[in-house]
C-alpha cells in the first residue's frame, strides 16, 4: 500500500512540475503580433508593380481623364511575358493597376464605358486584368489589385454615388479574378480633372469621404485572407518615400489612429514605425525601376542598374520591410529589354553574393538560453520555424558562431521570430580578427530580416551582442555571407 501511495505521489509531482514547464515552454507573446497572413506576407519579401495604362501612351504620369480609350492600343502585349520576367527576377507576386487616377480600367467593367473594352487592343475583346490573372496561377505567383480611389473621369467623382461606384468596380474584380492576396490603396485624393467634360477642381476628404470601414468589410466578405495597403494601412504601411529606404530603424509596431490617407507630416513616423505602436503594421517599399512609374521611351537609359537594385533591396528587405518593385510594360505591351536586362543582372547578384551560409550548421555559443529546446543551436540550422530564446526575464545576450574556418565575410543576417513580437531595440556585430573582437556593425531594430553590409573582413568567429531587448530576445536564423 505505501508503495503505491509512493508511486501516486511521484506521479502526482512530475505532473506537477511538467505543468509547470509548460507554462514556461515559450517565452510570452510582446505584443502587437502579426497574424498568420502577416507573417505570409512578411516571407514574399519580394514582388512587383505593374503600371499600365493610357499614360503608358501619352507619355504621362497622371492621366488628365479626358484621354480617349482609342489611343489604348498595345501591339504585342504578352502578360505571360510580364509574369515569367517576374518570377525569373525571383520575384513572388504582383500588384496590377487595373485602374489609375485617369479612370481607365484594364477589364471590360459593366459599369464604365472608359475601360479596354472602347479601346482597339484585341478589337474590344481583351481582359488585362484576367491576362495577368491567370498568368500569375500558372507561373505560381500571387495576384494583387491597385485600384485608385481618385478617378479623373467620373463626373460624380465627390459625390456618394462615386463611392457606390467604386465599390461596384471593387466587386467586379474580386468576383471575377481572384484570389487577391494585396489590395492596394493610393493616397492620392481629389484635385483637378476632367470630371465628364467639368475640367475643374476638386476636394474631398480623404479620411471621411470613401468611408473605408465599409468598403474594407465589403472586400473582406469576397476575400477574406485579404491584406490591405495604404498610408494608414490597416495591414500594411507605407513606407514614407518612393525612394526604395525602409527607415535604419524599423518598427512594425504603429497606432494605427495616429495615420490616415492624405495626412502630411507623417512620412518620418511611417518610414520608422513607433516602438510603442499597438497595431502590427509592417512597410511596404515601393519604389520603380526607372524614373517614372509608367513606361517613357526617353528613361530607356535610365533603367536601374543591378548594383542599384541590389543597394535597394539592403534598404528594403535588408531592414525589415518589404519590397514592391514596379516594371511598367512598354507601349508594345512587352517589359522592355533593358528593364529584362536589370532584373536578371539583379537576380545574378543576389544569387552571388547570397549563395553560401558560412554560418550553416556552424557551433553556436550563447551565455543565455531560455529553455533546453530553444537554444543557440537553433540559429544555425537552416529551419525558419526553430527559433533560440534568451533566459527568462533577460533584455540582452551574446551570440557567438564558430565558423569552420577562416573566411572573407561581406554581409550578416538575422532574423527575429516575429510571431512573438518584434523586441530588439539595439545590437552589434563585432568579429573576431588579430586575436581581439572589433565592432563591425550596429542597429536598433531587426524585424523579420536585418542584412547587415559589412566591410570584407577574414574571420573564423562573429559575435552578436542583443544590447537591448522589451523581452528576451527571440532570434530564428543567423546567416553568414
Amino acid at each position: 500500500m505505501r508503495k503505491i501511495n509512493l508511486w501516486i505521489i511521484l506521479f502526482l509531482i512530475t505532473g506537477i512540475f511538467s505543468c509547470k514547464n509548460t507554462k514556461i515552454s515559450a517565452p510570452a507573446p510582446v505584443y502587437p503580433v502579426p497574424t498568420q497572413q502577416q507573417l505570409d506576407w512578411h516571407k514574399l519579401e519580394t514582388y512587383a508593380f505593374i503600371h499600365f495604362t493610357t499614360n503608358t501612351f501619352t507619355g504621362k504620369e497622371w492621366g488628365y481623364g479626358d484621354e480617349s480609350p482609342a489611343i489604348f492600343n498595345p501591339s504585342e502585349l504578352n502578360a505571360e511575358q510580364w509574369v515569367k520576367t517576374i518570377k525569373d527576377a525571383g520575384l513572388k507576386a504582383v500588384i496590377l493597376t487595373c485602374k489609375h487616377h485617369d479612370g481607365f480600367v484594364l477589364w471590360p467593367s459593366k459599369y464604365t464605358p472608359h475601360s479596354v473594352a472602347a479601346s482597339p487592343y484585341k478589337n474590344g475583346k481583351g481582359d488585362i486584368v484576367k491576362e495577368v490573372s491567370e498568368a500569375c496561377k500558372k507561373y505560381g505567383l500571387k495576384f494583387g489589385i491597385y485600384l485608385s480611389p481618385w478617378d479623373r473621369n467620373r463626373g460624380d467623382y465627390g459625390t456618394p454615388s462615386y463611392v457606390d461606384y467604386y465599390r461596384m468596380q471593387l466587386r467586379e474584380l474580386f468576383e471575377n479574378y481572384g484570389p487577391v492576396f494585396e489590395m492596394w490603396f493610393d493616397g492620392a485624393n481629389g484635385g483637378d480633372g476632367f470630371y465628364g467634360g467639368k475640367n475643374e477642381k476638386r476636394k474631398i476628404d480623404g479620411k471621411t469621404f470613401y468611408d473605408w470601414p465599409k468598403t474594407i468589410e465589403l472586400v473582406r466578405g469576397l476575400e477574406p485572407n485579404i491584406l490591405f495597403f495604404s498610408d494608414a494601412g490597416p495591414d500594411i504601411r507605407w513606407v514614407g518615400n518612393e525612394r526604395g529606404i525602409a527607415g535604419s530603424t524599423n518598427w512594425n509596431n504603429i497606432s494605427r489612429d495616429t495615420l490616415y490617407a492624405g495626412k502630411s507630416g507623417i512620412e518620418n513616423l511611417l518610414n520608422t514605425g513607433n516602438e510603442s505602436g499597438v497595431n502590427w503594421v509592417p512597410a511596404e517599399v515601393d519604389v520603380s525601376i526607372r524614373p517614372g512609374w509608367f513606361y517613357h521611351k526617353e528613361e530607356d537609359d535610365k533603367v536601374k542598374t543591378p548594383e542599384q537594385l541590389f543597394d535597394i533591396y539592403l534598404t528594403s528587405v535588408g531592414r525589415g520591410s518589404n519590397l514592391l518593385l514596379n516594371i511598367p510594360p512598354d507601349r508594345r505591351g512587352l517589359i522592355h529589354e533593358n528593364d529584362v536586362k536589370a532584373l536578371l543582372g539583379w537576380r545574378k547578384l543576389l544569387n552571388e553574393r547570397f549563395s553560401k551560409n558560412l554560418a550553416q550548421n556552424a557551433l553556436a555559443i550563447t551565455n543565455s538560453n531560455f529553455s533546453k529546446k530553444l537554444t543557440s543551436g537553433n540559429l544555425t540550422d537552416g529551419n525558419h520555424e526553430s527559433y533560440w530564446a534568451a533566459k527568462k526575464g533577460s533584455q540582452s545576450a551574446d551570440i557567438t558562431i564558430k565558423l569552420s574556418g577562416k573566411y572573407l565575410v561581406s554581409y550578416v543576417e538575422i532574423q527575429e521570430n516575429i510571431a512573438l513580437g518584434q523586441r530588439v531595440k539595439a545590437f552589434e556585430v563585432t568579429f573576431f580578427e588579430n586575436n581581439q573582437w572589433v565592432k563591425k556593425a550596429e542597429g536598433t531594430t531587426i524585424g523579420y530580416k536585418r542584412i547587415l553590409k559589412i566591410t570584407p573582413t577574414e574571420t573564423d568567429k562573429i559575435r552578436i551582442t542583443i544590447k537591448d531587448s522589451k523581452a528576451e530576445p527571440v532570434l530564428s536564423e543567423v546567416k553568414v555571407w
